[in-house]
């Protein structure tokens, strides 16, 4: 008899600020294998939000290991992985060593506030440059921030031993065993120090926030030759074959690959990409403009809207106020409400982003009554979501855009009451996919088209998963209503 050969599966490794996550997809995008920890934050200063590297990096390995020992027990063979990650994300290391210097300054981080303040004169040419805002939340603050701050940093960069990563190159270079310092270009678009025309990091934004060249990563393609992972990791070389940040692997996951294409993910925070095309847009309503990816040489560019808090304000019911024992229990007290009550929250915990890019408000929950209970408050916090993302599309429509529907995923879109809500504030179509795992698969397409799977990015749209769809169902009245409350909330935060 012939001897049947392994099914060829591609690891994808999907690192976010809630877990670490590793999956094996087959050439058709189904999941064969999941394995997932979860990691927490560290929150030293009001305002601060850490991550230890090193722990981070043990996760990694411990879930790829997982599902490593899975692929054998099914019979399947793993060909290669790719890369999606928590981006903006800023970890500093010593080459020689490869030890980790300092704590992960996570994006959410906001300690370099009156740093970014400090440089306001020079917001717009930085907007024109890079096509992001002088904003804590991308990685040059926080990059200066530890090289002023920390000594063994500054030791390291006196030694010509510093190298600097965001999460993806991090791992890069832990994977390869220290011989591969590289990034791509999507996640080196959230620096604040890449040129988006030329994609090289730019001479003057490096002098401006007084980084030295030769800490950066080499910036390569989304999908490229990353070398192979050492074999004391997986006892094999595994090819490394892709990197990209993780909300616009999310995008490729949910077949944006295409101009006039929109996702939104909810998880942590909240991403919403428009594919702009191959050239980029830069925004009059202060969205971001961004690298979406490189493939085959060819650069796609995309609006995005960001919200710093999506389900980090369901994770505050749970952990913070224990009104909740799990996230799922919010679609059942959402739903329990005929209406919200008037109950608005307003989630700036870790200030506002897009539109509004205010980083000295904190957040606020109004119209609560002694009728108001938990919920109410459950309510709120899923309804906040909805009506930020109406805050992005409306920006994006101001800028140009015309937007016909919208593909949603993340953790937060099992909750059915949520989807159902946002397609009904939104007053458009929506389309969840029946796998959740968006950025993973979006990681694994890439480094499909680099293992020959795939003959292009618009080849790979072809592979998208079973669809669940949302149709609006909310009159225009009662949609009117719930937005104006929301802008009246917003409006006595901004104040």
């Amino acid at each position: 008899m012939p001897e049947i050969m392994p099914q060829q599966v591609i690891l994808a490794i999907d690192q976010g600020t809630s877990s670490s996550r590793a999956m094996l997809f087959n050439r058709d995008g189904e999941l064969l294998a999941l394995a997932q920890q979860e990691l927490s934050c560290q929150f030293p200063h009001n305002g601060w939000v850490e991550q230890d590297a090193e722990q981070i990096w043990l996760s990694v390995l411990a879930v790829c290991r997982d599902v490593l020992q899975q692929a054998v027990r099914l019979d399947l063979e793993v060909i290669g992985l790719g890369i999606s990650n928590q981006r903006e994300t800023t970890v500093l290391w010593h080459r020689q060593s490869g030890e980790v210097l300092a704590p992960a300054i996570v994006w959410q981080d906001r300690r370099t506030a009156d740093y970014c303040q400090q440089l306001q004169a020079h917001a717009a040419t930085i907007r024109l440059k890079t096509g992001l805002e002088l904003d804590p939340y991308f990685s040059a603050s926080k990059v200066r921030w530890l090289l002023d701050h920390d000594t063994k940093v500054q030791q390291a960069l006196a030694d010509q031993q510093l190298a600097f990563g965001t999460i993806d190159s991090f791992l890069l270079w832990r994977l390869s065993g220290g011989q591969l310092h590289a990034t791509d270009t999507s996640n080196a678009s959230r620096t604040l120090l890449l040129d988006l025309t030329s994609l090289n990091w730019d001479p003057w934004l490096l002098q401006l926030f007084d980084i030295p060249l030769e800490i950066l990563p080499q910036v390569k393609q989304s999908a490229d030759d990353f070398g192979c992972c050492d074999v004391r990791w997986f006892g094999t070389t595994l090819p490394i074959l892709a990197l990209i940040g993780d909300q616009q692997a999310a995008a490729i996951g949910q077949g944006c690959v295409s101009a006039g294409t929109l996702k939104s993910t909810y998880g942590t925070g909240c991403f919403a990409l428009l594919n702009t095309g191959y050239q980029p847009v830069i925004s009059r309503q202060r969205l971001l403009c961004t690298v979406a990816s490189t493939v085959q040489g060819q650069t796609q560019y995309a609006l995005e809207g960001a919200i710093f808090v999506a389900g980090a304000a369901v994770k505050w019911l749970r952990d913070q106020l224990a009104l909740i024992d799990c996230a799922a229990e919010t679609e059942t007290l959402a739903a329990s409400l005929p209406d919200n009550g008037g109950v608005y929250l307003v989630p700036a915990f870790t200030g506002l982003a897009a539109p509004y890019w205010r980083s000295d408000v904190t957040a606020s929950l109004s119209g609560l009554t002694l009728g108001s209970g938990k919920a109410h408050l459950a309510r709120a916090v899923l309804e906040a979501v909805v009506y930020q993302t109406a805050d992005l599309l409306r920006a994006m429509q101001a800028d140009g855009a015309v937007i016909a529907g919208l593909k949603i995923d993340g953790g937060m879109v099992a909750n059915q009451w949520f989807c159902q809500h946002l397609a009904d504030v939104l007053q458009l179509d929506i389309e969840r996919p029946a796998v959740a795992e968006t950025s993973a698969y979006g990681a694994a397409l890439l480094a499909g088209i680099q293992a020959g799977w795939y003959c292009s990015l618009a080849d790979t749209a072809l592979a998208r998963p079973q669809l669940t769809g949302y149709s609006p169902k909310m009159t225009n009245e009662q949609r009117a209503v719930l937005l104006a409350g929301w802008q009246q909330a917003v409006d006595k935060v901004l104040r």
